[in-house]
């Protein structure tokens, strides 16, 4: 059986819901790891924080930022604050993580950016 992809996030986030559509009109086989439901992968967050860093994971233009206080923003120094917050808000990690076929990473959604890993596969 072929490696799927795997679409990480939440399921009502427009980006991820758009993301997840434009792999299904793809005809790509996807697994969607949903954070509320199933949370979020500890034992990934290394790597995700050491392919992305942390101030490109950690969505500081989202929602649930913005609603932070002021004192638990400013404790994000480092990858292990960082880690702690995203395990206890996983709507702070900007989405969707992908993790594709190959193994290969990505962070967010466009279409050009899916169409160039589709086209590399």
């Amino acid at each position: 059986m072929a490696p799927m992809i795997t679409v990480y996030g939440i399921p009502n986030c427009d980006t991820v819901k758009r993301a997840r559509a434009w792999l299904a009109e793809q005809g790509l086989p996807t697994v969607f790891h949903d954070f509320k439901k199933q949370g979020v992968p500890a034992h990934q967050l290394p790597e995700w924080l050491k392919a992305f860093g942390r101030d490109k994971l950690v969505n500081r233009a989202g929602t649930t930022w913005r609603k932070l206080d002021e004192a638990t923003r400013a404790a994000v120094v480092d990858d292990a604050s960082a880690t702690a917050l995203m395990l206890a808000e996983p709507s702070v990690i900007k989405r969707p993580v992908v993790r594709w076929a190959d193994g290969s990473l990505s962070l967010s959604f466009t279409p050009e950016a899916f169409a160039a890993r589709k086209e590399a596969r």
